[in-house]
């Protein structure tokens, strides 16, 4: 992110844009996506043939 400081601004409005700027970040939910995909057969061979299809 790019924050624009102009010449003669206040410590006080450069330093609320610095705040603004370290704000934490959303992060991904990686929680709701996690879990084993049941299936059959041999994990290898579905390991194949998903690269093949791509």
């Amino acid at each position: 992110m790019t924050v624009k400081i102009k010449k003669g601004e206040s410590k006080k409005s450069i330093e609320t844009k610095l705040r603004k700027l370290n704000s934490p970040k959303k992060g991904f939910p990686a929680h709701l996506f996690t879990g084993k995909i049941k299936f059959e057969g041999d994990p290898v061979q579905f390991q194949r043939k998903l690269r093949d299809e791509w």
